[in-house]
């Protein structure tokens, strides 16, 4: 049987440009502090089967997870360096994490107990990181209620307390107020332990306050999205030099003229006011290409960047090109670059009314990922 030819809309993951940003960030924060990536949710998007070996290849020797399920994917995968998973764990899952030698985040004495009986019963000691909330109110212990939680958490023979951490509402703000706010209330409530012969590690840090607010460094720093290029707002200082990851690209697989006033797409949302050429690709919401870019989001055609029209279908998206040629098989770029031109994952949420971690991480599995750049093969 013939091997089935590659599907004519993919993404081209540049793995040299992964290193090379993870090196920036390591620069950045400097020798004394400890680069996590992380690489929840597919790798934002990149691709875990493609992310994750050349990671453990090109010696990164820890990375961060959401989910239990993910932690274990990364294992799959051949990584051997240490995986911590940030979200909290369900008591069933327990086991689970000290199969794969996981490391847990623990945000309650609830946990902290749970964790600490099935540990004791397999006769481990597992590695743990206590989550304490200073105003994202998501999981943790409010941090002017830490104490009883360190102490306990400390005193238990159970399990190695390696390191507390909290996490940033909006450093990637121009305003730090509360991000400062917030750094100040971990600050306090960690006072105490920071004597401790056996000093655990202090993390707070995301893509934001990697760039912006380097008094938030301390012992780790955690970059999520920033990690493949992508800055998370607008407003955050462009203070490290990184390089997009990611291309979408796409090809031309229908052209017909348009007359004037003739309805394109679902619901008819747009018609021509005169002839004009109309491209069709194949992509669509069902492979993560926003709906609502309808009618709003350009792609690049031969160098120069043309407008979505019509809704975008779940499988198809028609754009304009004037009186331009465009042939079956020609390159569309939906993110990255063509001639001078360029599309940034930041240009696509901006049409899409959403944030660039949302357009990564929506590109469903319908959609290959090529490797490209160190180990990438092509």
């Amino acid at each position: 049987m013939n091997e089935v030819p590659p599907r004519p809309t993919f993404c081209r993951i540049d793995l040299s440009a992964l290193s090379g940003n993870i090196a920036a960030i390591e620069r950045h924060v400097g020798p004394g502090c400890i680069v996590m990536p992380v690489i929840k949710a597919n790798a934002y998007g990149h691709g875990l089967d493609l992310v994750v070996p050349h990671l453990e290849a090109t010696g990164t020797r820890r990375v961060a997870v959401a989910y239990l399920e993910e932690g274990i994917e990364v294992r799959r995968l051949g990584f051997t360096g240490d995986i911590q998973v940030l979200g909290g764990a369900f008591q069933p899952q327990i086991e689970s994490f000290l199969d794969h030698d996981l490391i847990l985040t623990v945000p309650s004495t609830d946990k902290l107990d749970e964790v600490a009986t099935i540990a004791r019963r397999r006769g481990e000691r597992p590695r743990v990181h206590l989550k304490i909330d200073t105003g994202m109110e998501r999981i943790g212990v409010h941090h002017d209620r830490a104490k009883p939680f360190f102490d306990r958490a400390f005193a238990c023979e159970d399990v190695q307390v390696e390191g507390v951490f909290s996490h940033f509402a909006n450093a990637d703000a121009a305003d730090l107020d509360h991000a400062k706010s917030q750094l100040e209330r971990f600050m306090v409530a960690t006072e105490e332990l920071r004597g401790l012969g056996d000093r655990p590690l202090f993390h707070i840090a995301n893509s934001g306050a990697v760039a912006q607010l380097a008094e938030s460094h301390l012992d780790m720093v955690r970059p999520g999205v920033l990690t493949y290029g992508v800055y998370p707002s607008a407003e955050t200082q462009r203070s490290i030099d990184v390089l997009p990851v990611l291309e979408w690209l796409s090809t031309v697989i229908y052209f017909k003229v348009v007359k004037a006033g003739s309805p394109v797409g679902y619901g008819s949302t747009w018609a021509p006011d005169e002839a004009t050429r109309v491209i069709t690709l194949p992509v669509g919401y069902g492979d993560g290409y926003p709906r609502a870019a309808s009618n709003r989001s350009r792609v690049l055609v031969g160098g120069t960047s043309r407008r979505v029209v019509g809704r975008v279908c779940m499988d198809q998206t028609m754009v304009d090109i004037g009186w331009s040629t465009a042939y079956n098989g020609d390159e569309v770029v939906l993110i990255g670059s063509q001639g001078d031109e360029r599309i940034t994952v930041e240009d696509l949420a901006d049409w899409s009314d959403t944030i660039p971690y949302e357009v990564l991480t929506r590109v469903t599995s319908r959609v290959p990922r090529m490797a490209i750049g160190r180990d990438g093969g092509v």
